[in-house]
């Protein structure tokens, strides 16, 4: 079983998307086989939702050729498809399993928010009337929470704003030349939202300003490319693991 905290981009708007869709109160899937593994079952008549696990492997005989041959051993892209069923699909599982998720107490979620801002490595600095990032300086400026009605989505703001940071060529090293409403301009966006998404949701931080609606004003640009949101996703996934890396505890 897995929830959506951390994941494999795709994976995690496939599923959001399905439990948004079909109103399920849980965010956590398992297989047809791990229900019964578990004692319980899927329940008459669910649809599952399908998903796909795309990684890379070295295989036993060319991870051997390449240490005789002194290199970088070659890896083989897979791709697995499987069907997942949402907890509220199933029954008879085990009480520790349907338990509800305890939130991240509030107190927890902006500590671990604030070692990221803290150790991002990025110029942090709070004022101005306008959110925004600075390639040139690689400086963020975030107005102060009191510009915000509902605070918690300051966070969600200077998250998304250091999400456009990782992209600068001593991080991740994105294209972030494009001009308002350009493709790629509308791209960085959805890169930067995206990646405020996935760290809210590994934070615990819950903002009440839905990522949603600014994701699909950009992807309205990206129309006639369908594997654009899956790109973004991809960048975003890997701002979101430096981020959240940077909000790691540090001895």
């Amino acid at each position: 079983m897995f929830s959506l905290r951390r994941g494999q981009p795709t994976l995690l708007l496939i599923l959001w998307t399905s439990a948004i869709e079909q109103g399920f109160s849980s965010q956590r899937w398992l297989t047809y086989r791990q229900a019964e593994a578990a004692g319980g079952h899927v329940r008459r008549g669910e649809k599952g939702t399908v998903v796909c696990y795309a990684d890379r492997f070295t295989p036993r005989e060319e991870a051997a050729r390449a240490r005789d041959e002194d290199r970088e051993a070659r890896t083989v892209a897979f791709l697995k498809r499987f069907t997942v069923f949402n907890l509220d699909q199933c029954e008879d599982l085990p009480e520790d399993m349907v338990a509800p998720v305890m939130p991240i107490a509030p107190e927890l979620a902006i500590a671990g928010a604030d070692r990221v801002i803290q150790n991002s490595g990025v110029t942090f600095r709070i004022g101005g009337g306008e959110a925004f990032y600075s390639p040139t300086h690689d400086v963020v400026q975030v107005p102060p929470q009191a510009a915000f009605l509902e605070p918690i989505n300051w966070f969600r703001t200077a998250l998304h704003e250091l999400g456009h940071a990782t992209g600068h060529p001593s991080r991740l090293d994105r294209d972030q030349t494009g001009k308002f409403g350009s493709a790629s301009y509308a791209k960085e966006e959805m890169v930067a939202e995206l990646a405020s998404a996935f760290a809210c949701a590994a934070l615990g931080i819950v903002p009440t300003v839905r990522h949603a609606d600014y994701i699909g004003a950009w992807l309205e640009v990206l129309c006639a490319d369908e594997k654009a949101i899956f790109r973004a996703a991809s960048a975003a996934s890997k701002a979101a693991d430096f981020l959240l890396a940077c909000g790691e505890d540090r001895p």
